[in-house]
């Protein structure tokens, strides 16, 4: 049976972001994402991804193109994702995007953002939920790790309230930061983002954590902007604590002389982002875990490839986050389901989320027991909320943001700031 594209809509939707300190400086106001709808009569596909101005212009220039598409032609889907951003203006095509993605990457990002949707479709089509269509679930409870930040109390923007999280600077608010978010989750490992502050402040940390949550995993990601020698002064107090160490130094030559020197497991979101990079890690030893994400991998199929390839290395594999709603975090889940050799708890920033800045309809997708549940609802198991939509597409139009600027926030707080990279 033949069942063709329709329609296509792209709706750019912003949401509160508390501030959280990275490497990079510090999370807007607000983030940026896009809502994709792709109709079939009366079938509706949903997909989710950035929302920066360069990735918006590129899927808004690609959804008129796709109407007539069958929907499981994907082949058919990529070619015509090429044609169109061929006709881009470079300025749009080359532009940055959101931090974990590369302008190279427009390519994957676009066909990731309607691969899902198209899948979605193909899902509910045939009666099935999307982890039968990806090979069947091997895990119905699908693991999440809480995902730590050092923040401020609130935003600089004087029209801005602090968010309820509060001030986390301290090994003690970090602690009281964890207790509050297991609590609520019941998450079973840990993760903190780090360099951001001084290095003594971020091991103390994770000391506190091991302190507080004793046999919980832990993990700790400097996003590449500690020196080498930072990195090794820190794996002599880390090693014992931590499952793995994430990115503490940049690039795929630092990471095989770190694990040299360590033999600490290392894993990355960073130094490898695509096969190339998988194939030049493997000659170094630089990774030994690979945080996939299927915005950047080029999609939920590209994904499965990703973790044949770890399996066949003998590579850990897990899911790296960024600010997401919904349907992005059912898609990690309904990926993570039915991939066997997934060997860590997945990433997530959804508990920043607010609950009603989510536009699924019922509002935030349940967490329990640190887990996502997928049943067996055709598709990814969620549907939009108009209104909710709406709310979100006016608070886009509201606000000025239109690529995200971590490193320019972070020059309000401190003009001096560079973002310089070893920063410590």
């Amino acid at each position: 049976m033949t069942i063709k594209i329709t329609g296509v809509r792209v709706t750019p939707i912003a949401f509160r972001d508390p501030p959280l300190l990275n490497a990079a400086g510090i999370h807007e106001p607000y983030a940026l994402r896009s809502i994709i709808e792709v109709e079939a009569g009366e079938l509706l596909g949903l997909g989710e991804s950035y929302g920066d101005a360069p990735v918006l212009a590129a899927l808004t220039a690609i959804a008129p193109a796709l109407a007539g598409l069958e929907i499981h032609d994907l082949n058919g889907l990529e070619r015509v994702i090429k044609e169109e951003l061929a006709k881009l203006p470079a300025a749009k095509a080359g532009a940055e995007l959101a931090p974990g993605s590369q302008p190279s990457r427009l390519l994957a990002n676009c066909f990731s953002a309607f691969e899902v949707a198209f899948l979605d479709l193909q899902a509910k089509a045939a009666g099935l939920p999307l982890h039968a269509l990806l090979g069947g679930a091997v895990r119905r409870e699908v693991p999440f790790s809480a995902y730590l930040f050092f923040k401020y109390e609130r935003h600089i923007e004087p029209e801005e309230a602090p968010d309820e999280w509060g001030e986390a600077i301290t090994p003690e608010q970090i602690v009281a930061q964890a207790k509050r978010m297991i609590d609520m989750y019941g998450f079973g490992s840990i993760k903190l983002k780090a360099g951001t502050l001084p290095p003594e402040v971020e091991i103390a940390s994770i000391e506190a954590l091991s302190k507080a949550f004793p046999g919980l995993p832990l993990r700790i990601d400097p996003n590449g902007a500690w020196s080498m020698q930072t990195a090794l002064d820190a794996a002599q107090k880390l090693g014992p604590l931590i499952e793995y160490y994430e990115d503490p130094v940049a690039g795929l030559d630092g990471m095989a002389q770190l694990h040299r020197e360590t033999g600490l497991p290392l894993a990355t979101n960073m130094v490898v982002i695509s096969f190339d990079g998988f194939r030049e890690s493997i000659k170094r030893n630089s990774v030994q875990i690979v945080l996939s994400d299927h915005h950047y991998w080029g999609g939920l199929r590209a994904t499965q490839h990703l973790a044949t390839m770890c399996n066949t290395f003998n590579l850990g594999l897990s899911m790296h986050s960024n600010s997401h709603l919904g349907i992005s975090l059912m898609a990690m889940a309904h990926l993570a389901a039915a991939t066997p050799n997934l060997s860590y708890a997945c990433d997530t920033h959804y508990p920043w989320v607010e609950d009603a800045d989510e536009v699924v309809v019922g509002g935030k997708v349940a967490i329990s027991g640190g887990c996502v549940r997928v049943g067996d609802t055709p598709g990814l198991g969620v549907e939009l909320d108009r209104a909710r939509l709406a709310r979100a597409h006016a608070t886009f139009n509201r606000i000025s943001i239109r690529t995200r600027d971590d490193l320019g926030q972070m020059r309000k707080y401190d003009p001096d700031f560079s973002g310089k990279q070893p920063r410590y």
